[in-house]
């Protein structure tokens, strides 16, 4: 028999017809399958978690088969709650699966700390933009009697002094002791 004659066959015909259809009903059967284990067109939409507490998210994205991982605390933002979202991703309304997981970015419990730095003899003009490159915000200036006219004499936070290396949180307003100019214990 001819490989010609053998492609012609009717045994040929009904082993292509029967790899046809077996093909066909494993694609039907491999796609209702796919359906049923992907719950294909269902979604939850994603609730809008912005500014609530942990435990309220927690809760909001339970009800709605969805769930929470909480990525990491940010800077302190003082317009939200301390420890409630800031961000989260995916955003509200987006629709998505059933379980899940919702990313979100919790509002730390207050400003980090920063550490003050060496800032004594320096003048103002260059203890101010060190200072507020940090964070830190300018409080009140007072002066003393000290020979460097404007240089730095001591920091100050709370009525307290402060040295190189303290830490404060950041938005700390920092009063400063310049000099003005006389030599201390002249008048």
């Amino acid at each position: 028999m001819s490989f010609i004659k053998f492609l012609t066959s009717k045994t040929f015909l009904i082993q292509i017809i029967l790899a046809i259809v077996g093909l066909v009903v494993f694609c039907f059967i491999l796609l209702k399958w796919l359906n049923v284990t992907t719950n294909h067109g269902e979604f939850e939409t994603v609730p809008d978690l912005k500014g609530k507490s942990i435990g309220v998210a927690n809760l909001e994205l339970n009800e709605n088969n969805l769930k929470l991982e909480i990525l990491d605390s940010s800077n302190y933002n003082p317009d939200y709650p301390k420890f409630s979202v800031i961000e989260q991703d995916p955003i509200a309304g987006e629709k998505v699966k059933d379980g899940r997981k919702i990313y979100v970015t919790l509002n730390p419990s207050g400003f980090r700390k920063v550490k003050i730095p060496n800032l004594k003899e320096k003048t103002f003009r260059q203890a101010k933009p060190t200072l507020e490159a940090l964070g830190f915000a300018i409080g009140t200036i007072t002066f003393t009697d000290y020979l460097g006219e404007n240089e730095v004499v001591k920091l100050m936070y709370n009525g307290k002094e402060i040295k190189e290396g303290d830490e404060l949180p950041k938005t700390s307003k920092i009063d400063l002791v310049l000099g003005n100019g006389n030599r201390p214990g002249s008048n």
